[in-house]
């Protein structure tokens, strides 16, 4: 079985009639249960739910707190490769994209992560286009091998790989995956991934469980939104979360609700999420998955992320850069813009200030 199967459960719900049908009660009920269903998580998606926000928040901060406590955990990503096979609409490494494309050598690599690791944080994130021809398993390795001098827990943003390509990486040192669905509409997905490998809808949709059989510790996934419809996007995104969480104990989950950005290409949103509808999910998530990992990157403002670490955010990126060899000498196109332009140490002191831990270092395999 795999999260396909669920989503074949949900072939022709009427999503749009199911949520003009929630009531307050039916929202109030979901808030204060200790266990949600899969239909109280989809009540707290639905406009109704928006008359409870503040009621909301207040119970994802007292779970927050009760699992995680009073931390952020901390990351930094470093793009190694803006090369890409694939021809996604919204994302500035596209393939029909006329940007200057750059592949970091080894050397360039271990200039970037000496740089990075000067902010202190153990956590890296490292990420290449979706192109397995330019940056092949090998290459990735030897990336792996770089960076786990200078950090103790690595994770990769890449391509989608086999179960038997995510065991020789984590051989190697890679102990995090991050990969989005993107969108989980199928007809959404088709439109916007026009050609190269990412239009396997399939293949992609089942890669986190890949990642979890071939011994990944954390994996994170999301849907972009901007794309397809808000609640149902929220939903599935939750619900394949809930899933990987069930079938998989060993392993550590976490969402991210990524927000599209300006990108090459000047893509234009579907659908358009603002802060409250952001808020909203976010506490929906955490109502459903109280042990799950929310992850609040660079693309959100400063002050609109300072609020939602007050929430129930337990993840930060910090001083982010999006462009290949952003941290020494870029002199490429970043993949989006970022929004909190703030160093490493400004946002940690922030966080300091408003009286969380920030976590520098998470585990280390021995």
């Amino acid at each position: 079985m795999s999260f396909l199967d669920v989503l074949q459960e949900y072939e022709g719900f009427d999503f749009e009639n199911y949520l003009e049908r929630v009531s307050d009660k039916m929202v109030a009920k979901a808030i204060h249960k200790k266990k949600l269903n899969r239909f109280d998580f989809l009540n707290l998606l639905s406009p109704k739910a928006k008359n409870h926000l503040e009621e909301m928040a207040r119970r994802a901060h007292e779970i927050t707190v009760a699992n995680f406590g009073y931390t952020i955990n901390l990351y930094l990503p470093i793009y190694v490769s803006n090369y890409c096979s694939s021809d996604c609409s919204y994302c500035g490494f596209s393939k029909k994209n006329r940007i200057q494309r750059k592949k970091l050598s080894l050397s360039e690599v271990e200039i970037e992560a000496k740089e990075i690791a000067k902010s202190g944080i153990k956590n890296i994130l490292f990420l290449t286009g979706e192109s397995k021809k330019i940056t092949p398993i090998s290459y990735l390795i030897d990336v792996t091998k770089i960076l786990k001098k200078y950090f103790s827990f690595v994770s990769i943003e890449v391509y989608p790989m086999s179960e038997e390509e995510y065991a020789k990486l984590h051989l190697a040192g890679v102990d995090g995956l991050t990969v989005y669905q993107e969108v989980y509409d199928r007809d959404i997905y088709k439109k916007v991934h026009t050609s190269g490998e990412k239009t396997n809808y399939e293949y992609r949709l089942q890669t986190p469980q890949r990642g979890a059989k071939a011994g990944m510790r954390s994996i994170n996934i999301g849907s972009l939104f901007g794309l397809g419809e808000i609640a149902s996007e929220a939903f599935f995104s939750g619900l394949h979360a809930s899933y990987l969480s069930d079938k998989y104990l060993e392993c550590e989950f976490g969402l991210s609700i990524p927000r599209i950005n300006d990108a090459e290409g000047h893509f234009k949103p579907n659908k358009i999420v603002d802060d409250v509808t952001f808020v909203q999910i976010m506490c929906a998530y955490r109502l459903f998955l109280p042990r799950v990992e929310i992850n609040i990157s660079t693309r959100e403002e400063a002050s609109f992320r300072e609020n939602l670490l007050g929430i129930c955010a337990t993840k930060f990126s910090a001083g982010s850069k999006t462009e290949v060899g952003g941290y020494t000498k870029a002199k490429t196109e970043p993949q989006f813009e970022i929004s909190d332009e703030r160093s490493t140490q400004e946002v940690i002191q922030r966080i300091q200030e408003l009286g969380y831990e920030p976590v520098y270092k998470n585990w280390e395999s021995i």
